[in-house]
């Protein structure tokens, strides 16, 4: 006899089995409540197991043990990329003792966690960081040092993660370190992109290209293969509802993908916690056709695996095609139901009832890209767990937290109907009657108001439907929040007015931004972080992780002596800035002028086409001007950086633009010594490390009412920037914090912003009739002064024709603007003192305040401290 396999259950679901992974087991303990030792002589283990290394004969210790054993390489053979990875293994060794008792403490307590399911999580380079939150920086750089290799070389040789691209994925990076640094109970849950989003580069007309950027080509020593924790996801196949007359479903057949988990360990500040990332990493269930190979069709055999694998290549995929918008959603559900089935599994392993689920898990969902976690929690509990609907949805929405990052309409996520019936069949199922059930509800609270059940239901009647994320994430939250004052009053009032109306304003909040002050100080302007410290006689891990201390800096915004340092500090960053930029780009920086920077995902409404507007009637002012007058003016540099989505045409001009633009002003003779722009290609957390502390006036003039919140705002004014913007997002509560004498205003406030775009649909007003200023720029640009005009075209007539962001409203108020940064960054004095007071100030912009924010707010945790 021999085992027969049913091929009748092929592809057929089987009841899900309860698997519980080594990571999540605790001792059993006797009849006293003590330990037991699992296995083996507890003598031998206890002399073995290790601690951390803090020394530096310890750290050289497992440095060279890593350059022998982990890397196979001996000293005679090793440069500073081995170097790197075997001092990023050594630190790991550190970072995964503290993380094996971190998860220790938190499974013998049992206590409620919180888990943060993000798509883009924009960490930056790791071994800067986790030295300075293991406060072992010193004793790693004395021991490289001893080895032969220089830190700051060795630091340089690791890549950024490719795992985000802009503030939502850098904004769930600090809330990352901000949990750990104030020991709470959280995870968070993220895709494993091969390729990250993609490499930009500049072609010779100036236009952005993109190519892979392959940041795992190399070991990647901060990450923890995890092979026993593995999920399997399905894709397309078949859906049947109303099993045996219950609420409960059957999804069989169509394409199984295995989810992979990759741990990446979360170091807090001056702490032993240390909390967790897991990515997802995607293979096929089964690798490879055999029986296609045998029989010749050689790309059939591994069709299966390049599509399981393309799921995580990717970040964002261009979803101007069929396949990118199916990819996408692919994408999301695989994140979710992997994040969701691992979440499940540890729950389980409580041994509480289900209906206690809420008491246990809060999840915090970033934007609308998790959204399909609610309908796959429905699932789960109905399906899987043969749960009534009410007690099902009553679990879910006590569960769940949202957290909206746009008011935009146009930035609202929808999918098309026709695609999620295609690719999860037992999902549209389930939205259907969540639909069906709140439109009930909302039908009985406002009888007879069709106008507003068209509003607010989950499915928006088009050609075809589509299914509205935003509506589905907010029903299916227990909270709602928007992410600065601003932002979360629009939300209330404009894009989710309906639903604040049928469940009341309590459910919705604002948590504003924050950032973490160990990166964006203490790492990034190490100088600064040094002179604060001295200054107001306050240890430093102390007040970095409780920053309204920096008020005490006030005390000296009159002291000669300390605003002498302050400016040294400022011009020995700008200093910094201009070496990078020369041995990157081999361009030169004059570090004497004010340096004035705008960097961010190129987008309409963060109007980097303003920027370059005003650059080029700077120019054209510069150019017009006599010799003598021009020697009066304060020379500027002004420099860009940010990605464009490969498919958003009008962003990418702006880039060739300011790219030509530069061409032409930086090679002027009459005008090189007083202007000069840089656009620097391929942005990541580490530039923007060395572009921070070396600005003078940063800008954040995004369209009143369009930004949310923004967070390298908050990132330049805590390195002692100032800010030039609009009254839109985090701005306001800035210039509350810092004084309005602080900031630079300009522009039409949120309350004019509809009226002006209605004029400019029904009564438009020639360019020239509302800024000489702005026709004379766009008519130079048309006429070929930066290259052929006619490319420019299609970005000019977006001013022209219906300037959807007032570039045409608020440009003179912005040259204005501009014009009185001049005259008061030429009063060095009154500057320096503006930029400590608004350093003193940005407290409550610590990603600490955030996080705490949430916990106590939001998702009911409580810090637990690890001994």
């Amino acid at each position: 006899m021999t085992s027969v396999l049913d091929v009748a259950k092929i592809g057929k679901p089987g009841r899900p089995r309860h698997v519980r992974t080594l990571t999540l087991y605790i001792p059993e303990q006797d009849e006293d409540g003590k330990d037991k030792w699992p296995r083996g002589e507890e003598k031998i283990w206890r002399d073995n197991l290790r601690s951390p290394d803090t020394d530096v004969p310890s750290i050289a210790r497992s440095f060279v043990n890593h350059v022998q054993t982990s890397l196979a390489r001996q000293p005679h053979n090793l440069n500073d990329l081995g170097a790197y990875l075997a001092t990023g293994l050594s630190v790991r060794d550190n970072l995964l003792l503290n993380w094996n008792e971190t998860q220790m403490h938190m499974n013998r307590t049992a206590g409620k966690r919180a888990y943060y399911l993000s798509l883009e999580f924009l960490m930056g380079r790791t071994l800067d960081n986790a030295l300075l939150n293991l406060g072992l920086k010193d004793q790693y750089r004395e021991t490289i040092d001893r080895l032969g290799f220089n830190l700051e070389d060795v630091i340089d040789q690791e890549r950024d993660a490719g795992l985000g691209n802009g503030g939502l994925g850098r904004l769930a990076a600090c809330y990352l370190d901000s949990s750990s640094t104030q020991e709470l109970p959280v995870w968070g849950y993220g895709l494993r992109y091969k390729y990250g989003i993609f490499q930009q580069l500049i072609s010779p007309e100036g236009q952005q290209l993109e190519a892979p950027d392959p940041w795992l080509e190399h070991l990647n020593p901060w990450e923890v293969s995890r092979a026993d924790v593995q999920y399997e996801i399905r894709f397309y196949g078949e859906a049947q509802k109303y099993v045996n007359g219950t609420a409960r479903g059957v999804w069989y057949g169509g394409q199984e993908v295995l989810a992979i988990a990759y741990d990446v360990t979360i170091p807090g500040y001056d702490t032993r916690n240390t909390n967790n990332l897991r990515l997802w990493g995607s293979m096929p269930k089964r690798g490879f056709d055999l029986q296609s190979f045998n029989a010749g069709n050689y790309e059939q055999a591994i069709e299966s695996s390049n599509s399981a694998a393309a799921i995580t290549s990717v970040l964002y995929p261009n979803d101007q095609t069929t396949f990118g918008k199916e990819l996408r959603l692919k994408q999301q559900y695989f994140w979710t139901a992997a994040s969701l089935a691992d979440i499940m599994r540890r729950f389980r392993n409580l041994g509480k009832p289900l209906i206690e689920l809420p008491d246990y898990i809060a999840i915090q969902l970033n934007d609308t890209h998790p959204t399909l976690a609610i309908p796959e929690l429905m699932r789960i509990l109905i399906d899987e767990e043969d749960l009534p609907w009410d007690v099902a949805w009553h679990i879910v929405t006590n569960t769940f937290f949202f957290t909206n990052h746009t008011v935009l309409p146009e930035a609202l996520e929808k999918w098309p109907v026709p695609l999620i019936e295609h690719l999860l069949p037992r999902h549209m199922q389930i939205i259907y009657d969540i639909n069906l059930n709140f439109l009930q509800a909302v039908e009985h609270k406002f009888p007879g108001d069709n106008d507003r059940l068209a509003r607010m239901s989950l499915i928006e009647e088009n050609h075809p439907k589509y299914v509205r994320m935003a509506h589905l994430a907010c029903i299916g939250s227990r909270k709602v929040n928007g992410v600065a004052e601003l932002h979360s009053e629009l939300v209330r009032t404009t894009i989710l007015k309906d639903f604040v109306d049928f469940f009341g304003v309590s459910k919705f909040g604002n948590v504003t931004n924050g950032i973490t002050p160990r990166r964006w100080l203490a790492q990034c302007n190490p100088g600064l972080t040094d002179l604060i410290t001295r200054t107001i006689n306050i240890p430093k891990n102390i007040w970095l992780k409780d920053l309204s201390k920096l008020e005490e800096l006030l005390k000296y915004v009159e002291d000669e002596d300390f605003r002498e340092e302050w400016a040294a500090v400022k011009q020995a960053n700008k200093e910094r800035l201009a070496h990078y930029v020369q041995v990157t780009f081999g361009l030169n920086v004059n570090t004497k002028a004010m340096f004035d920077v705008q960097i961010k995902r190129l987008h309409e409404y963060k109007r980097q086409t303003l920027n370059i507007l005003g650059v080029i009637h700077r120019y054209l002012t510069l150019k017009a001007m006599p010799p003598s007058e021009r020697k009066k003016v304060t020379p500027r540099n002004v420099f860009f950086a940010g990605k464009a989505a490969p498919g958003y045409y009008v962003a990418k001009l702006t880039i060739r633009l300011i790219v030509n633009v530069a061409r032409v002003v930086n090679a002027d003779p009459d005008t090189r010594d007083y202007l000069n722009v840089f656009f620097l290609p391929d942005y990541s957390v580490t530039m923007a490390e060395i572009l921070i502390p070396a600005s003078d006036i940063s800008q954040h003039i995004s369209t009143a009412g369009t930004e949310a919140s923004g967070t390298s705002n908050m990132k330049f004014c805590l390195n002692g920037g100032l800010l030039l913007g609009t009254v839109d997002g985090a701005n306001i509560e800035i210039a509350e914090e810092v004084g309005s004498d602080n900031v630079f205003f300009f522009g039409h406030l949120t309350p004019a912003v509809e009226e002006l775009r209605y004029q400019h649909r029904h009564h438009p007003v020639p360019v020239e009739e509302k800024s000489r200023d702005l026709a004379r720029v766009l008519d130079q640009i048309s006429a070929g002064l930066f290259g052929d005009g006619s490319v420019y075209e299609p970005l000019l007539n977006t001013i022209r024709q219906v300037d959807h962001y007032l570039i045409t409203d608020d440009f003179d108020s912005y040259i204005e603007a501009l014009r009185i940064v001049d005259d008061e960054y030429d009063d060095r004095t009154e500057w320096i003192k503006k930029s400590i007071r608004t350093t003193a100030k940005m407290g409550k912009f610590s990603s600490d305040r955030a996080i705490q924010d949430y916990a106590q707010e939001y998702w009911n945790i409580e810090s637990t401290k690890v001994q």
